[in-house]
């Protein structure tokens, strides 16, 4: 990677963005051994990508090691992804389970699989970052999803609430960090891409993605078209949150809503 090349332009502009997001949530502190899931798409590709160059520019040691679920769809292969990671002599592990087939099972027609093969994917991933000994698990979700959870939320389900940058696991193993929360997705596409990073497809994943969250990030599309800060000022506001202009009892007021 040449300096001054779009590449490394892209790359030190997005890890510049992480390492703010990391100090603002306390994503990445001094020892640090944080498993981060790579499933072999354009972000969590980028995730990885972008903290091991932000790494290098810690004042402090923190570990990483990769980890991917293979979990049996048909013409998958994760051959690709395991010469990338050992191209970039990262530790990793390839945690093998047919998932594939108890989604299959248990989702009815017509329905889609994404939900139930995430919950899956995701108490692997649980598993698998408790055993290998660490105590936080990274995940790829970048600006749009949590906007698009956000919306969700609001418009299906009666409730607001987004993706948080950190959370702690109900069962309090390990915290459960997503260092792109405040990236915008277009700029993980554009990293892809001059990356060349290897795409593994999922077989489950294809036409099927979730209609509701697809509905949503149309209309965050159109609306960005009238107002093209509107995702920006949309992230922000769930930094500006006025518990006593809501209707929710149970909210903590602090100090500025006295």
């Amino acid at each position: 990677m040449k300096p001054g090349t779009p590449l490394e332009r892209l790359t030190r502009e997005l890890s510049a963005t992480i390492a703010r997001t990391s100090i603002a949530y306390g994503l990445i502190e001094p020892k640090d051994r944080i498993a981060i899931a790579v499933s072999g798409g354009k972000d969590s590709y980028g995730l990885l990508h972008l903290l091991l160059n932000l790494r290098r520019r810690l004042p402090f040691e923190v570990h990483f090691v990769a980890v991917h679920v293979s979990q049996g769809q048909p013409g998958t292969d994760p051959a690709p992804l395991r010469r990338w990671l050992e191209g970039i002599q990262v530790p990793f592990e390839i945690v093998v389970q047919d998932t594939y087939s108890v989604v299959l099972r248990h989702v009815r027609e017509g329905d889609t699989a994404c939900s139930a093969c995430a919950r899956l994917r995701r108490g692997i991933l649980y598993t698998t970052a408790e055993r290998l000994g660490c105590n936080k698990l990274a995940l790829g979700h970048h600006r749009e999803d949590t906007l698009a959870t956000l919306m969700m939320n609001l418009f299906y389900c009666g409730k607001i609430q987004a993706m948080p940058p950190k959370y702690r696991t109900d069962d309090g193993r390990f915290d459960v960090i997503r260092p792109l929360s405040e990236i915008a997705e277009g700029h993980l596409r554009t990293l892809s891409s001059l990356a060349g990073f290897p795409i593994i497809p999922c077989a489950l994943c294809s036409g099927q993605e979730d209609h509701k969250r697809r509905k949503m990030n149309a209309l965050l599309d159109d609306l960005e078209k009238e107002h093209p800060q509107i995702k920006q000022v949309m992230l922000g506001a769930l930094r500006n949150v006025r518990p006593t202009h809501l209707w929710d009892k149970t909210v903590v007021r602090g100090p500025r809503d006295l």
